[in-house]
């Protein structure tokens, strides 16, 4: 596409995504505030702390259609790691107890979130320390905040504002455990190590199996430090902070699908990356037509009653996945994919798991040492010989000892029953999934999984993108258009 048509696209895009003058004093007003009422708050339980906008409204790199407020306070150093969150929960409630909505957060420490003339606000208390004494992640914040406005000119901001929307399009945006990707303080740090949106698109589209970003220098002449440091396949130096990955949170398949969508976009400029188009649940019928005639299994295994906060409640939840799916593959079943869905309202969540067939064979091969392994050989033949459950052998196969053996269990849903029923700890269930699945679990295989999602418009979504497994960046037309989808 000629140059003159992508410029007139991005420009499209930002002019849409721009804060207006009105936009900015509506988020300073309420901002402003917001910092005096916690100061009274502060006061009114004896609390010295200095309270500072922080964020991307302090950095003017907040997306229009998506504004949020990110107030700080900094609390003396003496305060208990434990009391810094009760004391900030306390002076945030007292600050916002006009709010019809008051939402303990947690991430490393509790915060408050709560809405103001219907603008979500983060109330979040952090150390008032001095660079690299940090007692805290989010001690680093206030200094973040103060880089990126000394180094982020007016025209970098608008690029900053590109790459967030189109990260957000693509679905890699957001550095909480539920998303695992990048961070807004990642995307400031990338256009300002490369230059301009475009140039990051273009930088991370010729993919290296390690990338390095060292804004200050932190490690020059000593680059081999970095990678006994940080094993991340991205790695951007904290300019803050020499001994922090700013690109720790981002996952390995949300990296790689950011370089998947970075090519596409620059072989095929479009619109719809930065505002993609809503996916269409398939009808009932549809989606029983899809699951009878995928020719592989789907099994979907629910429970109900997992209460916690999003960081915890997804971290659960994945490691769970995880350890499902590593169970599955240990007793031979193969995996084609695997997903989980759930809602952090109702504490429900069904794993998905695709198989290539639900069941095998009722017997299978069973490999045990070489004969240069003399004992090991010993210990094959005294654990066989006799067993009954050997249909044949032990016998020499190409210098190997074999067994031809019965499998205990041939049916991937018995299997997840058995080993879900009394939790799945054993096996590697997180603890508060592990609990849920101990009080209530339903395995459902196919279209026995219809009755759901008939009734939840959420799940049906997730299926359906589930089942067809391809971003939609994949299907954008060969013409570009700089409408909004």
């Amino acid at each position: 596409m000629p140059q003159n048509k992508i410029d007139a696209l991005l420009q499209d895009v930002l002019e849409k995504i721009t804060p207006s003058k009105a936009d900015k004093a509506k988020m300073e007003a309420i901002a402003k505030s917001l910092e005096q009422k916690l100061i009274f708050a502060c006061k009114e339980f004896n609390v010295d702390a200095k309270v500072r906008l922080e964020g991307s409204v302090a950095k003017d790199t907040w997306l229009r259609e998506e504004p949020d407020i990110d107030v700080f306070m900094r609390l003396s150093p003496s305060i208990s790691r434990q009391d810094l969150g009760n004391i900030g929960l306390k002076i945030a409630k007292k600050a916002t107890a006009d709010s019809k909505q008051q939402i303990e957060r947690f991430a490393e420490h509790p915060y408050l979130e709560t809405f103001i003339d219907g603008v979500r606000v983060n109330i979040v208390p952090c150390y008032d320390t001095t660079p690299g004494e940090w007692l805290s992640a989010t001690d680093r914040t206030p200094f973040h905040t103060d880089y990126v406005n000394a180094h982020l000119n007016k025209n970098l901001r608008d690029e900053v504002r590109l790459l967030k929307k189109f990260m957000k399009g693509v679905n890699v945006y957001g550095a909480e455990i539920k998303v695992g990707g990048f961070s807004g303080y990642l995307c400031e740090l990338l256009i300002l190590n490369y230059g301009s949106f475009v140039s990051v698109l273009q930088a991370f589209a010729q993919h290296v199996p390690k990338r390095i970003v060292d804004i200050e220098k932190h490690f020059a002449g000593r680059e081999r430090e970095i990678e006994k440091l940080f094993p991340e396949p991205l790695v951007v130096i904290d300019p803050v902070d020499r001994r922090r990955n700013v690109a720790s949170a981002v996952h390995l398949q949300k990296l790689h699908v950011f370089v998947g969508a970075t090519r596409e976009f620059l072989k095929i400029p479009h619109s719809q990356f930065f505002y993609p188009p809503k996916l269409k649940s398939f009808s009932a019928s549809e989606i029983t037509a899809k699951l009878n005639s995928r020719n592989s299994t789907l099994i979907f295994l629910s429970t109900t009653g997992v209460e916690a906060v999003p960081d915890v409640f997804w971290g659960q939840i994945y490691r769970s996945q995880r350890a499902l799916h590593r169970l599955l593959k240990l007793h031979d079943f193969s995996v084609l994919r695997s997903d989980a869905w759930g809602s952090e309202t109702a504490g429900y969540i069904v794993f998905v798991f695709e198989l290539e067939d639900q069941f095998l064979p009722a017997v299978k091969k069973h490999f045990g040492p070489p004969l240069e392994k003399q004992k090991e050989c010993e210990n094959f033949l005294t654990k066989y010989l006799g067993d009954r459950n050997v249909v044949a052998g032990p016998y020499l196969e190409g210098g190997e000892w074999v067994v031809l053996i019965k499998r205990k269990i041939t049916d991937a849903v018995e299997l997840l029953k058995i080993k879900v029923g009394g939790g799945g700890k054993e096996v590697g269930v997180a603890e508060l999934v592990a609990k849920a699945l101990r009080q209530n679990f339903k395995v459902m295989v196919g279209n026995e999984v219809i009755e759901y999602y008939s009734i939840n418009d959420c799940f049906a979504r997730f299926l359906t993108g589930f089942l067809l497994g391809k971003p939609f960046w994949l299907s954008l037309p060969k013409i570009n258009s700089t409408t909004e989808s």
